[in-house]
């Protein structure tokens, strides 16, 4: 297995620093990654309201709550992640609630995908290079499990949507439409499944 020791410890991000890093490339009309153009800046204005509100209006469930309970061990999350990344914005924040709920248990740092090029392609989805991806590392920084880009259910609509439009803007705006109207559910519930794996070790 990997270890991501010296990554996690002097390379990762914080979630705070991660947040601060998005707005304060805003400012400077850039986004993270390569890419400044008008679109990647809009979809990170966007994100940045998206995360405030994720932050704001999730309540964890008695589930995920149940489960992080249950957690014995320590462990450290990294998240492959953009500022520009749409499913990022709406999945990082319940990360950090969940790792907020159990700080004796979990710490969380970040990476940007394409400043990580090499660990980003360790974790493919259909061979792309979707994000965010949550690596839950042991305590020796071994990769335990792998979890992402988005929830299952909403990965088999992200395909079916795909076939059917070609304008990445309808996608976008039903991808963001089913996370409203989710509420963080599948995400959560997903994470009480992974959280439930771990503790079955």
């Amino acid at each position: 297995m990997e270890n991501y020791r010296n990554i996690f410890d002097n390379e990762a991000l914080e979630y705070a620093q991660y947040r601060q890093l998005i707005s304060t490339l805003l400012l400077e009309g850039k986004t993270t990654g390569p890419d400044h153009s008008e679109a990647m800046l809009h979809y990170t204005k966007m994100n940045i309201q998206r995360m405030n509100r994720v932050e704001k209006t999730t309540m964890l469930t008695p589930s995920l709550l149940d489960a992080i309970g249950q957690v014995k061990g320590n462990y450290h999350l990294l998240v492959i992640s953009e500022g520009w990344c749409g499913d990022a914005a709406q999945i990082v924040p319940v990360i950090d609630k969940l790792v907020r709920a159990a700080p004796d248990h979990f710490d969380l740092k970040f990476i940007l995908r394409d400043q990580h090029l090499d660990i980003m392609d360790r974790y493919l989805t259909n061979g792309g290079r979707a994000i965010p991806v949550l690596l839950v590392l042991d305590e020796n920084h071994e990769v335990l499990l792998k979890w992402g880009p988005r929830p299952a259910v909403l990965q088999s609509l992200l395909a079916d949507w795909k076939k059917e439009q070609v304008d990445y803007a309808i996608t976008a705006e039903k991808l963001h439409g089913w996370y409203a109207k989710d509420k963080t559910l599948s995400t959560q519930a997903e994470f009480t499944t992974l959280l439930q794996s771990l503790s079955a070790r």
